[in-house]
């Protein structure tokens, strides 16, 4: 396969550094500040509540979600959390582990978290609140508990429970009525969630719903070929679609029949095309700013795609590489904006950074 001709942006930053970035204590520090800074601020805030009734018009965003109130919006308090329990996991001893502890400690009290559970029953028109992005992060936030033996991790996962419970009712339900996926390179995109929703299923042994998303996904990817990945991204992705859609089927298909689904999903000029950095024009702009945490996405869908590809296969090297500019462009980006980046991007510089 022809060396695909990567077209960089930020080249101060660069220098087609081959170096790939490592989440060393000093970084993870870094970027622990974001969320740690942001969990508790509660404006500005986008709710996405749906106002049934003038009694409802005077909640604020932590009479809602008293829990997750924070990070301008519910789902980016959930994965700044997902974070700090990954940190405070897979690095205990940072100079700032006792600060997250006392930010879980509070975030994930018994009474706050039931009241997060009791929202999708109390208020009207809830069953598409945060559906799937934020259902697929808090999956993720609970998965990260789950698998942690840890005395303080196993009250909070027991306290989270009811949301997820909730969460989980709610993606069960929907599964069966989706007819189409969600092709965006936003929120809604179906295979990012369905990723995160299939880790959690075998992480904690739910071989129910691991099989409906696997045949739902089938259903949605398996005949898709030639995808018009040339046309990525719009003007405020944070998603590659079809790169997060080879990320979902390297997890349901064996080796040699993922092989086989790649080579026909992607042509030359789609390859050629998510493999260039994004032009982020305006890193204040609270939209534009969304194509740095494409960077960052882009990176852990090929790290993946990657690791699950034969060693003679011409893109597992490609991949990677790309996967490690990607890294290097978006990571000095990240602290160059203002709270339109700050409330969420380090929580997918910290994915994307891990092996």
């Amino acid at each position: 396969m022809k060396k695909i001709l990567l077209v960089f942006s930020f080249l101060p930053y660069l220098f087609f550094a081959q170096e790939t970035p490592k989440l060393t204590d000093e970084m993870a520090i870094k970027l622990s500040e974001k969320p740690l800074h942001c969990i508790n601020q509660e404006y500005p805030n986008k709710t996405a509540h749906i106002i049934n009734n003038e009694n409802e018009v005077t909640l604020s965003p932590k009479d809602l979600h008293p829990s997750f109130y924070g990070c301008f919006d519910w789902h980016s308090s959930v994965h700044g959390h997902w974070m700090l329990v990954r940190l405070l996991k897979t690095k205990p001893n940072l100079s700032v582990a006792k600060d997250i502890e006392n930010i879980l400690d509070n975030s994930f009290k018994k009474e706050n978290l039931q009241i997060e559970a009791d929202y999708f029953t109390k208020y009207q028109l809830t069953t598409t609140f945060e559906r799937t992005y934020g259902w697929a992060w808090l999956l993720k936030l609970d998965e990260e508990l789950t698998t942690w033996n840890h005395p303080k991790a196993k009250i909070w996962h027991q306290n989270l429970k009811p949301l997820t419970d909730k969460i989980l009712a709610s993606w069960k339900t929907y599964l069966p009525k989706q007819t189409y996926p969600n092709r965006t390179g936003v929120h809604p995109n179906t295979a990012f969630a369905m990723v995160f929703a299939l880790d959690w299923a075998r992480a904690t042994g739910d071989k129910a719903f691991e099989n409906e998303l696997i045949e739902k996904a089938k259903y949605f990817y398996l005949s898709n070929t030639k995808t018009p990945a040339y046309l990525e991204p719009d003007g405020s992705d944070f998603f590659s679609p079809s790169l997060e859609i080879a990320d979902l089927m390297r997890r349901i298909l064996p080796q040699k029949e993922f092989v086989k689904w790649l080579d026909n999903f992607y042509e030359k000029r789609s390859l050629e095309n998510i493999s260039k950095i994004p032009v982020v024009s305006d890193l204040s702009d609270y939209q534009t700013v969304h194509l740095v945490g494409l960077s960052f996405t882009k990176a852990w869908c090929m790290k993946g795609i990657a690791k699950s590809l034969p060693d003679n296969h011409p893109l597992k090297k490609e991949f990677q590489k790309t996967a490690t500019i990607f890294l290097n462009s978006g990571l000095p980006l990240l602290f160059q904006g203002n709270y339109g980046g700050d409330h969420w991007l380090a929580s997918f510089a910290v994915y994307a950074l891990e092996d």
